[in-house]
């Protein structure tokens, strides 16, 4: 298996629990690592032969700023289920972290691993 990963990408969402956050979308941090198979790419140099990272994050990006989620854990659920069956990953792991939330702490985040429904 291959991966392609996206590193540090910005996207805002409303994301919390909290009025405020509800109230005003925050920028969150999020990396991918997106397991596929880029054998046939390599040989045939098509985009259309491997998963377009520039789709990838053009979709996530509208995506989360049309959505509510209460908690990153359920951001990250979504993200890894369409990345897993919108856009045909085998595995994906994400990682989500809000930034400056807390006093004296740089990032706080979840990182989960999926794979495909066998």
């Amino acid at each position: 298996m291959d991966i392609i990963f996206i590193d540090g990408l910005r996207a805002s969402t409303l994301i919390g629990i909290y009025p405020r956050e509800k109230a005003m979308a925050q920028t969150l941090e999020i990396s991918l690592q997106i397991g596929t198979s880029t054998a046939s790419a390599g040989a045939t140099d098509d985009i259309g032969d491997t998963i377009d990272y520039a789709l990838v994050v053009d979709r996530l990006r509208a995506e989360l700023a049309a959505r509510h989620f209460n908690l990153l854990e359920r951001l990250a659920e979504f993200v890894a289920t369409l990345l897993l069956e919108d856009f045909g990953a085998t595995w994906v792991r994400v990682s989500v972290a809000k930034l400056g939330m807390m006093r004296n702490v740089q990032r706080v985040g979840v990182v989960i691993e999926r794979g495909a429904a066998a």
